[in-house]
């Protein structure tokens, strides 16, 4: 199986299809294996959330997809309308992102020039893809600003990065990546640094996009909640692996990886208060000496003997739900 939901999805319906993508990097130390043979697709109109601790390789597979990891050694394919992105010409790259493919990336000073002012790249991205007038793209720029929360658009516009708070730059570079209505929107932990009101504004806009535009969203994110509530499809990641891939509800009410439950262990309930969590002992591997076997199996409650020697595949409990694991296929349940 190479995708969310590949049992009941042809893979010519899906906008977006990586299959067995792997990164790896030559550090001083080592060779860094960021990413491991990983498979995920996500269809118009639908949003996979991709979720793990940090290092899992969630960030480096979205980077990948759109040209931004220079100097790793990359395997596998990343189909978009039919389309390798992994083989495809610099040129013809940067024509899919922006109006194809466009990324919200975790910190906003990485898309936002600090000499020029926001409204003016706004509008220059939006000239790169579209004949319009500089006029016209301002204009477009102070409407985008607007729908993202910003306050005074059309007196803001003008501002440059320094003068935003670190939320309000988040928000700008919000505007900048669905300027062009991306038929597949990568989102980085895109709510990170904004509070409740301005979380709810972002994924309503994001809501919006889907059902006027059929846009296709891959959250990348550690906030299980967030996941919750606009994702229908989920791929857990650990140390560059798939652990586990379901629907949202197959994910939150019969998870099977233990990984995928100290994950949701840890998240506290709702509306509950003074309520001690329940953390996931011990620290993710170093990616650049792996543990053998499954790379759980050191911080696993329920290790057998096979986990420290044999890695278990990634394979198919029931119609688009696979778990990477050597446990019963019925084990598991709610966390």
């Amino acid at each position: 199986m190479s995708a969310v939901r590949a049992s009941s999805t042809p893979e010519t319906a899906r906008l977006l299809e990586v299959r067995d993508l792997a990164v790896s990097f030559q550090t001083a130390d080592g060779v860094v294996q960021a990413v491991r043979g990983v498979s995920f697709g996500v269809e118009r109109g639908r949003t996979l959330g991709i979720v793990g601790e940090s290092g899992s390789g969630k960030s480096v597979s979205a980077q990948t997809i759109v040209g931004l990891t220079p100097g790793a050694t990359i395997t596998g394919s990343a189909l978009f309308e039919g389309q390798d992105l992994l083989t495809m010409p610099a040129e013809g790259l940067r024509a899919v992102r922006g109006a194809g493919i466009a990324m919200i990336f975790q910190d906003p000073l990485s898309s936002l020039h600090p000499l020029y002012r926001v409204g003016w790249q706004i509008g220059e991205m939006i000239r790169v893809h579209d004949d319009v007038s500089r006029a016209k793209a301002r204009t477009r720029a102070i409407e985008l600003l607007g729908l993202v929360g910003i306050p005074r658009p059309e007196r803001r516009v003008d501002d440059y990065p320094h003068q935003f708070s670190g939320g309000m730059r988040q928000r700008a570079m919000i505007a900048m990546a669905v300027a062009l209505n991306p038929k597949v929107l990568i989102a980085d932990e895109p709510t990170t640094a904004l509070d409740v009101t301005v979380q709810a504004q972002i994924i309503d806009l994001m809501r919006r996009l889907q059902a006027e535009f059929g846009t296709a969203i891959i959250l990348i994110t550690h906030d299980l909640g967030l996941v919750a509530e606009i994702a229908e499809d989920v791929l857990v990641m650990y140390a560059g692996r798939a652990m586990e891939r379901a629907d949202r509800r197959t994910l939150f009410y019969r998870p099977h990886h233990p990984y995928t439950r100290g994950l949701l262990a840890s998240l506290p309930a709702k509306g509950a208060t003074g309520e001690r969590l329940t953390p996931i002992a011990g620290l993710p591997p170093s990616l650049i000496r792996l543990p053998g076997g499954c790379p759980f199996h050191p911080r696993c409650p329920e290790v057998l003997p096979r986990c420290a020697t044999d890695v278990p595949p990634l394979r198919e409990l029931a119609p688009g739900h696979s778990s990477a694991c050597w446990l019963p296929d019925r084990h598991g349940g709610p966390a």
